[in-house]
């Protein structure tokens, strides 16, 4: 089933990251989430109610886009 928030998703395992971008097109990284945790992320059924009750607030997170186009440099 799609997800109503989540665009897509990636996982890094050498750096236990989870990259997330939303349909908004904000995308963040949540680090030091383990392999186990992201596996069950990946089977759970609704991945936004996962997210919000066992990712956000229990792992550290970094915001890499907003959604913006980067403005231009001029």
């Amino acid at each position: 089933m799609p997800s109503t928030v989540i665009k897509k998703y990636e996982y890094f395992p050498e750096k236990m990251i989870l990259r997330i971008e939303f349909l908004s097109g904000k995308i963040y990284d949540y680090m030091e989430v383990p392999k186990i945790v992201f596996d069950e992320f990946r089977g759970a059924f609704s991945k936004g109610t996962f997210l919000n009750k066992k990712i956000k607030g229990f792992y550290p997170f970094k915001r890499i886009s907003n959604g913006k186009p980067d403005p231009l440099p001029f």
